[in-house]
């Protein structure tokens, strides 16, 4: 039972109401249709937030290759072993950046003051051993979603006074194929199960059925947890190679950040407010 975004009514896109104020960066205008072909990799709410994001991530690129012309900065693509190669423009920004922003690499005890204030992070995962009944109904089919929660209450009631009847239960009825091994779905850890099954398994008594029908969007579970093995806290030097590499990421885009800000206050840029920028300034 994998997860999946859930479905949703889509409506048209809104259509921008006024004509974009030009981008220009020192003179310099970025294209209306490169900024529209940019709005397909940046997530927003609306097309005239996606504009504004594609812009100013437009702007902020344009801004950085003015600046490595200026500074005559040169370099060889490279690539990361795996088949992705840099463009030339993303090599001189490297290069750039590894130049004219210095990032102080985080030292072994910044990452165990990290790793001491924030250890409910750093856990293996909870697992599950659990089996369930799938009575199939589609989400959107009333009647066959009403049939499926009663027989599934009344099999809930059968279980909870004959639980041995579990395995026989989901080989003549269950809809998953699970069925063939009498319901039992093995170990499952976070986000293999949908949230609504996951959620119910958290608040379950090992061996226990769960007292009340499971809805997803596959139809009624009845549910049974089999055995619940418990997240245990990982030890600091396991996990303190992937603090440093949180840690240098975050200082590493507020000093983009930073360094962008500079460049944007001694240039002029029309159309777009480079000090709102969000996210990765370069990736």
């Amino acid at each position: 039972m994998g997860t999946e975004p859930s479905a949703g009514v889509q409506r048209p896109a809104r259509r921008r109401t006024s004509r974009p104020v030009p981008v220009s960066v020192n003179g310099v205008v970025i294209p209306a249709a490169a900024i529209a072909r940019e709005t397909q990799h940046h997530q927003a709410s609306d097309p005239d937030e996606a504009w504004l994001l594609a812009a100013r991530a437009l702007a902020i690129r344009e801004l950085l290759l003015q600046e490595a012309d200026r500074l005559a900065i040169s370099a060889e693509p490279i690539d990361d072993g795996e088949g992705r190669h840099e463009t030339e423009e993303e090599a001189r920004f490297r290069a750039l950046i590894e130049r004219e922003v210095v990032v102080p690499r985080a030292d072994a005890a910044t990452c165990r003051r990290y790793y001491d204030r924030n250890r409910r992070r750093f856990r293996s995962p909870d697992l599950f051993e659990a089996a369930h009944i799938l009575l199939a109904a589609a989400p959107g089919d009333a009647a066959a979603r009403t049939a499926a929660r009663q027989a599934a209450r009344a099999l809930i009631a059968e279980l909870l006074a004959d639980p041995a009847g579990f395995e026989a239960a989901a080989a003549a009825r269950s809809a998953c194929p699970s069925s063939r091994q009498g319901g039992c779905l093995g170990q499952v850890g976070p986000g293999q199960t949908v949230a609504e099954f996951e959620s119910a398994l958290r608040g379950m008594m090992p061996g226990a059925v769960h007292p009340e029908p499971v809805e997803s969007r596959y139809g009624v579970h009845v549910v049974r947890l089999d055995r619940r093995i418990d997240g245990e806290e990982l030890p600091f030097d396991l996990v303190q190679e992937r603090i440093a590499d949180y840690l240098d990421d975050a200082v590493r885009q507020r000093a983009l950040q930073q360094y962008v800000s500079v460049l944007a206050g001694r240039a002029a840029v029309a159309g777009v407010d480079l000090a709102a920028t969000r996210g990765p300034l370069v990736q």
